[in-house]
């Protein structure tokens, strides 16, 4: 798909304009930092050792558009969010299934006992990074976009349980094998680049991602089927 849409990027060449190319804007993910043991997760950090399919698909979609920009100059700005979460979010996503199964009464896998970091960053900061990189073709470029400030697994239930009202039904689980235990963004690039700053706390997020279950899946589920 990547590959396909680079090739209509050229094909789209504007001889009398500047740039010449569509600018291309990639997204793509924290994951391709896999194990590192650098904290925060800089763009300089090694990313040759991707954990799980997915994360390797997208460091080589970063690879792409750098050989797109080398050969054509294209320019290609690769995005790479940290634990999105928001409305209309994928219903497998950690963020989505914590909630839904607290309202469910269902149990709630707390892997590694809840020691895990992740830099919970609220959908809209991302797209308002988006449309920053959209904005903004940079030749190549490579760039975070997190909200800086990881938060604990255990925490972050906590403030689910707190404001859907239910208490979680918590069992131990280990972290999978392509899973790692921490993720913090370092989002200075961001901030340079593209004016980036994500204004939602963790709370916040969490409270508007809760109303629009209610009115979004909760009023569903409650409607006949037609």
């Amino acid at each position: 798909g990547t590959l396909n849409l680079l090739d209509a990027a050229i094909g789209c060449r504007r001889p009398y304009s500047s740039p010449s190319y569509p600018h291309v804007v990639f997204a793509s993910t924290s994951s391709v930092y896999g194990k590192t043991q650098r904290i925060p997760f800089s763009e300089q950090d090694s990313c040759d050792r991707p954990l799980a399919p997915y994360s390797a698909s997208k460091r080589a979609g970063e690879l792409l558009g750098f050989t797109y920009y080398h050969l054509y100059g294209l320019s290609f700005t690769a995005l790479r969010f940290f634990t999105v979460y928001g409305p209309r979010g994928r219903p497998d996503m950690m963020a989505y299934k914590v909630l839904d199964s607290i309202f469910l009464g269902h149990e709630v896998p707390l892997y590694n006992s809840g020691r895990m970091h992740r830099d919970w960053t609220y959908v809209d900061d991302i797209v308002n990074g988006v449309v920053a990189a959209v904005d903004r073709p940079l030749g190549y470029e490579v760039v975070n976009l997190g909200r800086g400030e990881p938060v604990l697994l255990a925490e972050f239930v906590k403030v689910i349980e707190e404001l859907v009202g239910r208490q979680a039904h918590l069992i131990p689980a280990p972290m999978v094998e392509a899973d790692v235990a921490y993720t913090y963004a370092d989002i200075s690039k961001a901030a340079t680049l593209l004016g980036y700053t994500p204004v939602i706390s963790v709370r916040e997020g969490v409270k508007r991602f809760w109303e629009w279950y209610q009115e979004a899946v909760l009023q569903k589920r409650r409607s006949p089927s037609t």
